[in-house]
């Protein structure tokens, strides 16, 4: 049994592509016990059903998928890790960094991966899950019982007919995609726009430049693949054009009125400069305006 911790998009689109039978959710405390039933829209063919159980207090599942937001992780995590067996893998799928880091300080003796998808998805409505977008899924091992299990937990997920890799190397995928998110999601959520109408905005033309800037310094100081701004600019213009009609997680937490993980993107920057000596004021200042949305 493949237990998904968090029903929101993600986590509904997992539970329907992978094996049928084979998929519970995490209930929460005050959770019924009818399965939970939703509609799933494929990037390619007719609209489904989908009925998901709840995980019962009596199964040990062989996988957990963790689509929690970042700053939920942990309090969801708790209650669960004490029954859950030590040899089942636990992949993260947070947004950002911080929480990954966390998880496996905590539970160094699991088997605890990160993963990291440009797959989309999107809830139009309550009970209707669209698949939005084909991406590719990076999935690698944060602690060395993680890495003992990496191959067969990166087999496990592309059951799914999802695309699914296994990288030695995580961190570097999880900061390809912070950067982009770092670029991109504060300003959507601020200015209240798609991806693609921030680009000619005065207030992302006259951020953007300093912003780059900063992460390329603490690309390089923190032992990441260094990059130029000028390069960082290029990748996170290249996305928001591709996804110019899109509404970012940020900007969709925003109109919820859900709390942002502004926090774990420019806000774990903001943070990581503090650490090693660096001025990140552009992502000091992105963090303090989104969270004055919240």
């Amino acid at each position: 049994m493949i237990a998904i911790l968090g029903a929101g998009s993600l986590g509904r689109l997992w539970a329907a592509k992978l094996p049928s039978g084979q998929v519970a959710f995490v209930p929460r405390p005050e959770q019924s016990a009818a399965p939970l039933r939703y509609r799933f829209r494929p990037v390619n063919g007719p609209e489904l059903p989908v009925q998901i159980p709840w995980l019962t207090n009596t199964e040990s599942p062989s996988l957990l998928i963790v689509t929690t937001k970042a700053g939920d992780t942990l309090a969801a995590l708790q209650p669960l890790m004490p029954r859950l067996p030590e040899t089942t893998p636990v992949v993260l799928f947070q947004n950002g960094l911080g929480s990954q880091q966390r998880v496996a300080q905590i539970w160094p003796n699991h088997p605890i991966l990160a993963a990291t998808t440009t797959e989309g998805a999107n809830r139009p409505e309550t009970e209707l899950t669209v698949h939005a977008g084909q991406g590719e899924t990076w999935v690698g091992a944060l602690t060395p019982a993680g890495e003992a299990r990496l191959r067969k937990t990166a087999s496990t997920l592309a059951e799914s007919g999802l695309s699914v890799n296994a990288t030695p190397d995580i961190f570097d995928r999880l900061w390809q995609k912070l950067v982009i998110n770092a670029g991109i999601n504060p300003f959507t959520a601020i200015l209240n726009c798609p991806n693609g109408e921030i680009l000619a905005h005065p207030f992302y033309q006259q951020w953007i430049d300093p912003l780059c800037r900063e992460i390329s310094k603490l690309l390089t100081a923190s032992g990441q693949s260094p990059r130029s701004a000028t390069a960082l600019r290029e990748a996170i213009e290249t996305v928001a054009c591709n996804t110019a009609t899109n509404t970012s997680s940020m900007r969709a937490d925003r109109l919820a009125g859900r709390k942002t993980e502004i926090d774990f993107i420019n806000g774990y920057l903001a943070r990581l400069g503090a650490e090693l000596g660096i001025d990140t004021a552009v992502n000091r200042m992105l963090t303090d305006q989104v969270e004055q949305l919240n």
